[in-house]
């Protein structure tokens, strides 16, 4: 392939323009939304955007509206078959729901890293 057959970078963000699309961040958010602009440096513009906030089987949407996503961010996106969005095995709960559960999880986590550093920490003596 000579450099005159090589796409700009970005150029395949074209095909994807006006779909329903599907966003995973760096921090591990995902977004969904439909991509209505981009540039050279993958920044998307989506519009009608929610966050999709999932925890097991249980899942929630917060809506962001039109929303700038910076290309550095981006790990990885696709669209979105309509017929199969959400996935049938997730159940949706409310925002609220969603939130406590997460913090419920993250204070379990934290629980386990204390007791793991006691069990270490005993082991020692």
């Amino acid at each position: 392939m000579s450099l005159d057959e090589v796409p700009p970078p970005g150029a395949a963000l074209v095909e994807e323009l006006d779909k329903r699309l599907l966003v995973q961040l760096r921090d591990g958010r995902k977004i969904v939304g439909i991509l209505r602009s981009f540039d050279q440096f993958a920044n998307l513009v989506l519009e009608g955007a929610v966050e999709r906030i999932i925890v097991g089987i249980l899942y929630a949407e917060d809506p962001l509206g039109l929303y700038v996503v910076r290309g550095e961010n981006v790990v990885l996106l696709g669209d979105i078959d309509a017929s199969h969005d959400p996935p049938a095995i997730l159940q949706k709960v409310s925002l609220a729901e969603i939130r406590q559960i997460q913090r419920d999880e993250k204070e379990q986590e934290k629980i386990k890293k204390t007791m793991k550093a006691r069990m270490d920490f005993l082991e020692f003596d």
